[in-house]
């Protein structure tokens, strides 16, 4: 039965209340609305009810925001019934611990809120796993023992726990413990997805990955190039999976594989890039990225800067890329491009791009044509070099009857699944 308006009202309504709180400290991205902020409070399940911000040279050691403000803020939560504030910048612990006793209600920063959607994203035993891994090294500084424990002490001869050891060092000692089972099982899920590169790159597959800003509209591409059913929605963070398929291109007679990645966000956790490594290891070994940017928001020249930022700490900086600017249909007269293939330059080099509309369907055809040519220009580089791309064995151009794109192949194309734990990559026919 679909949702009425009613229905939308009270469940936000029945949403745990919470004001969000901003300071800007003079850097130039600072969101003075509090948009995004909001976004990812609304993506966890809060209602956000109030909205402040202030303006400091530096962050109090104490309170952050300083004593004054945090009055201003306490008396702006009583008076909304607020049950939760919410910080955009990272709180220290000793900040975090000081505050929630000066507003007597729990405090969390971009950082915690960030890790609890992705908690509740996480589908896979993989994206589980990668969540587990971000939640327990952010807990590991903030024993304030507000979570429940891993596990209980034990008692007895050469058992470890014992009477005079302190809580916070039992704590401290069950999530590492805790840290180092998780790297392992981790450590396991990245062998099998080396396995399955290796397979690709044994088949001499051209490998595309899609990187952007969370919300970009990448997993709407990507269904839209393969004909797949991945969960695609507006809002933040909609899928934390790698997912593959094959793509097939007429122009190189054959298959290419495309994988849907996780998004990037501004402020994104050190620890959850590196928590994420099996996954965004799929962009970093890729021939080409195909990087979304969502052309109708206000804020994409600094969601461009924000993906380069992490595609050079994953190590993806150097890799070929297309920028594709969707939501074209979205924009205003006014900002409707001249021409759909262009360049943008990004860190004085100029990148192609190519605007489009994953939802209408509106430019794919070329962005089709940009990935064939250059995977064939990859495939020349490598006849060149004697490398292996010159093994891929790409054919001349090969059209329909009508010279349309083939979004598949004549006869049915083998779908890549993503790795699971319990087995290896695996090749099945839809």
């Amino acid at each position: 039965m679909p949702l009425t308006a009613t229905d939308t009202l009270a469940d936000a309504a029945a949403a745990p209340h919470a004001v969000l709180v901003g300071v800007d400290l003079g850097l130039p991205h600072f969101d003075g609305e509090l948009e995004e902020l909001g976004l990812l409070a609304q993506t966890a399940g809060l209602s956000p009810v109030a909205r402040i911000t202030c303006k400091r040279q530096a962050p109090d050691p104490a309170l952050f925001v300083g004593k004054g403000k945090a009055e201003e803020i306490k008396e702006l939560a009583q008076a909304h019934g607020a049950s939760e504030i919410l910080f955009d910048q990272a709180l220290s612990p000793a900040q975090q611990r000081n505050l929630e006793r000066f507003f007597e209600l729990p405090v969390n920063d971009r950082t915690m809120l960030i890790l609890q959607i992705f908690a509740q994203r996480a589908r896979s035993h993989e994206g589980k796993l990668q969540v587990e891994l971000a939640r327990l090294q952010y807990l590991s500084t903030r024993l304030v023992r507000r979570w429940s424990h891993l596990e209980r002490q034990q008692g007895g001869i050469g058992t470890r726990g014992g009477p005079g050891e302190r809580q916070i060092e039992l704590d401290r000692r069950m999530i590492d413990e805790a840290i180092k089972r998780t790297r392992t099982q981790l450590q396991k899920v990245k062998r099998q997805r080396a396995t399955q590169r290796r397979q690709r790159q044994r088949t001499g597959t051209f490998s595309v990955s899609l990187v952007g800003y969370t919300n970009a509209g990448k997993s709407t591409l990507f269904n839209a190039l393969v004909k797949a059913r991945s969960y695609a929605a507006d809002q933040l963070f909609a899928t934390l999976d790698t997912t593959t398929r094959q793509l097939y291109l007429a122009q190189l007679g054959r298959s290419i594989s495309l994988s849907d990645t996780v998004g990037f966000i501004r402020d994104l956790p050190h620890g959850l890039v590196e928590a994420f490594e099996a996954t965004l290891q799929e962009a970093v070994d890729a021939d080409l990225l195909l990087h979304v940017v969502d052309a109708a928001s206000p804020h994409w020249p600094e969601q461009i800067n924000e993906v380069q930022r992490v595609l050079a700490e994953i190590g993806a900086a150097d890799i070929a890329q297309i920028l594709v600017f969707n939501k074209a249909d979205a924009l205003p007269p006014q900002r409707q491009p001249a021409q759909v293939q262009d360049s943008y330059a990004i860190n004085g080099q100029q990148i192609p791009r190519i605007y489009i509309s994953a939802r209408q369907g509106q430019g794919l055809d070329a962005l089709r044509q940009a990935i064939a040519d250059a995977a064939l220009r990859t495939a020349g580089a490598g006849d060149a070099t004697g490398g292996s791309a010159g093994a891929w064995g790409y054919g001349a151009p090969q059209y329909g009857e009508q010279g349309d794109w083939y979004s598949q192949p004549p006869d049915t194309a083998p779908v890549v699944e993503p790795a699971s734990p319990s087995s290896a990559a695996q090749i099945k026919d839809e």
